[in-house]
């Protein structure tokens, strides 16, 4: 999404798309995945759509993108949009169901 072809998209189209795919991917995988994984998909997108924003506006600073782009915070938002943190996402484990399971196997007496 973040490629070379895209450097000419708004920001909050790059951020739409961007979050349809987080929450679903998030929404797949939330039973059972470490948060660590959350962490890392958070972190990791933030990078690239940082990394993007750099390549659309070359010689921006650091403090002219917080204030452009982040509102003077470090989470990536416009008016209409805010990047999706998936590290916010609460994982559900699975429930332990170890005696409810019936055994194909008969019991001996």
């Amino acid at each position: 999404m973040c490629v070379r072809q895209n450097v000419g998209l708004a920001l909050t189209v790059l951020l739409h798309r961007l979050n349809s795919v987080l929450r679903g991917w998030c929404a797949y995988f939330r039973p059972g995945v470490s948060n660590v994984a959350f962490c890392y998909l958070s972190h990791y997108v933030w990078m690239r759509v940082v990394r993007w924003i750099r390549r659309k506006h070359l010689g921006i600073t650091w403090k002219q993108l917080r204030r452009r782009y982040c509102g003077g915070g470090w989470w990536l938002a416009t008016e209409e949009r805010e990047l999706f943190n998936p590290a916010k996402v609460s994982t559900t484990r699975y429930r332990y169901r170890g005696t409810v399971i019936p055994s194909p196997w008969p019991t001996a007496a």
